[in-house]
């Protein structure tokens, strides 16, 4: 019995050591893009624009040909990747009450920090959250307007640049035997709202990347025959994805400026993101570091007339999605997946890389099944979607994207206006 006590004593006094040794949770890098597209990456087929970074990661991992928010505004979708929950059942966008501390408890930076993960965010915060002092040991919200931020020496630096520079500090300072959690959220590409002036002005872009896109012709909007947009309800001509339209897409020379200028954006971006890539290779991070590549929502640019986001058109609901773990096997590398992906799976895809307990309340589902190459039994063929801010010039709809059609309905119009596309 003596020695039975001793080896348990033994037992008890190495134990936090062996668990130390054997933590191999991975580390996750999440980086969080404002207004981008599904379709503007080079990797997911775009012949102008140039992405190395991100295309190198899709090379390497996979790349979610389908994936959507479930509502396409930065504070409501952006909520719903902190929380894991639907805009109706966080209840926030812009003009409400800030996400309850309830579900800022079981949101990924709070379960992950739990878990023993150091947390950082660095960038374009845009939710209010309760109580949102547990979700970060290191946070830095850098916001635009303006865009270019004056340093110390009287110099400016474009805010992404110090987006990287803060992941990057981060990393430098992190200890070897603690998982980390980083939360890259960019400003880019959304425009400069308050300064109508084309190029430069609407769509400020890293210094770094000055003269790249001068020469050649620029793509044209798909969806630019001008009976689109005449044949759109009037509550729809109207509204600000109309507005907008006017500040950015109206004229062929606006327009040329405008999406040289975002190409320049999403260009110095996937720059910076190297940068950080290079950073945890040097820091001996990168073998055991989940990248994960997104959008808070989509963008028209000038499709059916439109600029902006909030309606339930494609252009608006699809975002882009890559997701690298160094881990897999590289069989598994390079592939591009149908399974329909949400924002709302992104918070359940951390926690259960992270090995924590996935909450029952959550709505979305984790991808790491298909991350790892398996094929799920079942997986979702449509998704419910909406956008409930209440604005004058944006109005209110739901409804549900699925494989082969999609329903909206306009649920503050007298009577309510309903689509359905066959896709």
């Amino acid at each position: 019995m003596k020695h039975f006590f001793e080896r348990l004593l033994i037992c008890l006094l190495i134990a936090p050591f062996v668990l130390l040794a054997e933590d191999n949770r991975p580390n996750i890098l999440f980086i969080l893009v404002d207004d981008q597209r599904g379709d503007e990456l080079g990797c997911a087929g775009d012949p102008y624009i140039q992405t190395p970074n991100i295309d190198g990661l899709a090379e390497r991992g996979v790349r979610f040909k389908n994936m959507f928010v479930t509502t396409s505004i930065c504070a409501a979708s952006r909520a719903s990747i902190f929380t894991g929950l639907t805009e109706r059942t966080h209840g926030y966008t812009f003009g409400r009450p800030a996400v309850s501390a309830e579900n800022v408890a079981t949101s990924y930076p709070v379960l992950l920090k739990e878990a023993g993960y150091r947390t950082g965010f660095f960038g374009k915060y845009g939710v209010g959250m309760q109580s949102s002092g547990a979700m970060f040991d290191v946070k830095k919200n850098l916001h635009r307007s303006p865009f270019f931020h004056k340093q110390k020496d009287g110099t400016k630096r474009h805010v992404d640049e110090l987006v990287g520079d803060h992941a990057i500090e981060f990393l430098g300072s992190q200890p070897k035997d603690q998982p980390f959690c980083i939360s890259m959220s960019f400003n880019i590409a959304h425009a400069e709202d308050g300064d109508k002036r084309p190029g430069i002005g609407h769509f400020p872009w890293p210094k770094v990347v000055d003269g790249m896109y001068e020469d050649g012709e620029m793509p044209l909007p798909r969806l630019r025959d001008p009976e689109i947009f005449n044949n759109m309800p009037e509550f729809l001509r109207k509204s600000m994805n109309r507005s907008r339209y006017f500040w950015r897409w109206d004229t062929p020379e606006k327009y040329d400026a405008n999406i040289r200028a975002r190409f320049r954006m999403l260009t110095g971006m996937d720059g910076t993101i190297g940068r950080v890539l290079k950073a945890l290779e040097e820091g001996g991070f990168a073998d055991n570091t989940v990248v994960i590549y997104t959008a808070d929502n989509g963008y028209y640019r000038a499709e059916r007339g439109f600029a902006g986001k909030w309606s339930h058109f494609e252009e608006s609901l699809r975002v882009p999605l890559v997701i690298y773990d160094p881990r897999q096997s590289k069989e598994h590398a390079g592939r591009v997946v149908e399974n329909m992906a949400l924002n709302i799976d992104l918070t359940a895809t951390m926690v259960d890389l992270a090995g924590v307990g996935i909450p029952s309340k959550y709505q979305g589902h984790s991808l790491k099944p298909i991350i790892e190459g398996k094929e799920p039994s079942e997986w979702r063929e449509d998704y419910f979607c909406e956008h409930l801010m209440r604005h004058g010039a944006i109005p209110m709809w739901e409804g549900v994207r699925g494989v082969r059609y999609k329903y909206a309905r306009y649920i503050t119009q007298n009577p309510v206006y309903e689509f359905l596309h066959d896709l």
